[in-house]
């Protein structure tokens, strides 16, 4: 769970089970997947061919965007990935927009953009040895000379390990910068109010008025532009990542 202490959400975990943590970050993502899941069966509900419903036409147009996307940047060859691509960017989103409700966002927690990142890397791995079979696979860390082996590796290995803490950095900064400015406001509140005479000073000085209104417009970037920008490029990644090694000794 997370309380507010002096305007910082605070990170707590409950051990149950046996000490398996069920944490808020946890939870956060299940209630976004539970909001994503319902809103699918609600949109794809009393489908029909003419005289569709506006929900209708709102689901094709959700549809028709994410498909156009993905053959946008990977080809109608990899048109089959529009539903993960789709759920990705629905669930990094919506994970990090949650904190506009208070909540502590799970992409806050960086097992989650890891686990992501660990799953997008298994699809590139799994791509690269369709195209090019096992032994082409290994082949390429030889490339283009042998000695540059072990560089190569690392620069595979590194490929999970950058998106996910692109990802987590951008958002967690987000956080803790807007946690900054509260406080700062709260400090100058304080020291500007405190300056009138007698109790008037001390009660307008104890209230940070200051808090109010400037940190909604840090909000609009961190929480909602930041937060549809940073799942934009991790799925962005995700299909240069893929495509490219499907193409990888193709030629």
């Amino acid at each position: 769970m997370d309380v507010t202490i002096n305007g910082a959400r605070v990170y707590f975990e409950i051990p149950i089970l046996g000490g398996i943590p069920i944490t808020s970050s946890l939870v956060n993502a299940w209630v976004v997947m539970a909001v994503i899941t319902g809103l699918c069966i609600w949109l794809t509900k009393e489908l029909r061919v003419e005289n569709i419903s506006k929900k209708q036409a709102v689901a094709e147009l959700l549809v028709n965007t994410c498909q156009n996307f993905v053959n946008g940047n990977m080809g109608e060859r990899y048109a089959h990935f529009a539903p993960f691509i789709g759920a990705l960017f629905s669930l990094s989103a919506l994970c990090s927009l949650s904190s506009l409700l208070g909540a502590f966002p799970a992409t806050s927690n960086l097992s989650t953009e890891l686990a992501w990142a660990l799953l997008v890397f298994g699809m590139i791995t799994y791509t690269k040895i369709k195209t090019n079979g096992f032994g082409g696979y290994l082949k390429g860390f030889t490339e283009p000379i042998a000695v540059f082996t072990p560089f190569n590796i690392i620069s595979e290995l590194a490929t999970p390990v950058s998106m996910a803490f692109r990802h987590f950095g951008n958002i967690l900064s987000g956080g803790v910068i807007s946690t900054l400015v509260y406080a700062a406001l709260a400090t100058a509140s304080h020291a500007l109010f405190s300056l009138l005479p007698g109790f008037l000073g001390e009660l307008l000085g104890s209230i940070p008025f200051l808090q109010v209104g400037v940190p909604a417009v840090l909000s609009v970037y961190f929480d909602l532009f930041s937060s549809l920008m940073q799942a934009f490029i991790f799925c962005m990644l995700t299909m240069l990542y893929i495509a490219n090694a499907a193409q990888t000794d193709e030629a």
